[in-house]
């Protein structure tokens, strides 16, 4: 397969890399450069700006193009117009977040979000999620729903994680191995939680446009029965809660069988809230079930996934993904496993669990 990758440098687009030249697909890049100094060995690259200069992409014809860093519609409007007639499928990489509420499940016909001012540059907390919206309509406006594939990933997770989101628990249990102190833990060990491993994302994606890359620009209308329209990608609903998720970075960080394990504090919402602690940033995954906004995410980590799955797709267990994390971790420059984006300095959490006499190690009822 001809493959063109917009970014293709960072988390997912390096992973997309890997994964499509274990199969041999010839693969061209398109990026500022400014990550990586040189495309790997056998791969092309051609050097722009997605908002300011496309013509490095003037010439060339390609079965797939997957667009792993899409936020602004402007963008996509730009690149899909320059493309259209020269790729057979288009993939967006857009999120779940790209849907108008997470108050219940949220199935790829629900409602997308929506933002009056739809020209902003600005993608934060308020914007990521309609502007991927957006995104997708953009695409579909251009190239059509025959050549435009959605993929709608949850958190995606694994080695080379620029968030520091799901890579804190790993080490912050690798940290508890060692100097064995109490750590805090958000609700209750029951409650769900959503991911998909960043390998098994870009697999699978590939995998997905197998069977579209026939359409050559020119040589049909679409590609590949089932590989169009929008696919929610993450793990099943049910599929691992909290408790998993920490009894999985316990084992990776040395808690083995027959060892006193790692002294978890379960907290609740409401104390934690109250302590200023705050959801996602401070504490990663966590999302209140109580609260002012608990309502509006109660389904956030309940995102069906049939259709994906009935297009192959498969998340390994998340013990696979919290171990190959803490040890992609484990292997990085001291300065870089400090964790500046998220998690609770080691003060500020003892603090949190000083506040809370009654805590006593177990699950709050």
């Amino acid at each position: 397969m001809d493959l063109l990758i917009i970014g293709g440098t960072r988390f997912l687009g390096r992973h997309l890399v890997d994964a499509a030249q274990a199969r041999g697909d010839r693969i061209t890049l398109f990026n500022r450069g400014q990550t990586l100094a040189a495309p790997p060995a056998g791969v092309t690259l051609r050097r722009g700006d997605r908002q300011a200069d496309l013509s490095a992409l003037a010439g060339g014809r390609w079965d797939v193009v997957i667009d792993t860093c899409a936020y602004l519609p402007g963008d996509v409007s730009r690149l899909t117009t320059a493309l259209a007639g020269r790729v057979g499928r288009y993939l967006l990489v857009s999120s779940v977040s790209a849907y108008a509420s997470a108050a219940l499940p949220t199935p790829e016909d629900a409602p997308l979000g929506r933002i009056d001012d739809i020209d902003t540059p600005v993608v934060d907390g308020r914007t990521y999620g309609p502007l991927k919206a957006l995104c997708e309509a953009a695409a579909l406006r251009v190239l059509g729903d025959a050549a435009c594939t959605i993929v709608r990933p949850g958190l995606i997770v694994g080695p080379h994680d620029p968030t520091e989101r799901f890579t804190w628990w790993p080490a912050r249990l690798a940290r508890a191995a060692h100097d064995h102190q109490p750590v805090l833990v958000p609700g209750a060990p029951h409650r769900p939680l959503q991911a998909i491993d960043v390998r098994d994302l870009a697999a699978w994606m590939l995998q997905l446009m197998d069977a579209g890359a026939g359409a050559v620009a020119g040589a049909g209308a679409g590609a590949g029965a089932g590989t169009g329209g929008a696919f929610n990608a993450t793990s099943p609903p049910g599929a691992f809660n909290w408790g998993g998720l920490l009894q999985a970075c316990a084992t990776a960080a040395g808690f083995g069988p027959g060892q006193a394990g790692p002294d978890l504090r379960w907290l609740p919402d409401a104390h934690l809230l109250a302590q200023g602690v705050q959801p996602w940033r401070d504490l990663p995954l966590w999302l209140p079930a109580e609260g002012p906004d608990a309502a509006e995410h109660a389904a956030f980590m309940a995102v069906p996934t049939a259709r994906a799955q009935a297009a192959g797709l498969v998340c390994r267990p998340i013990a696979a993904t919290v171990a190959d994390t803490l040890a992609w971790w484990r292997a990085l420059p001291d300065e870089r496993r400090a964790f500046s984006l998220a998690g609770l300095p080691p003060e500020r959490e003892a603090a949190v669990l000083a506040a809370w006499p009654a805590a006593t190690g177990l699950p709050p009822a």
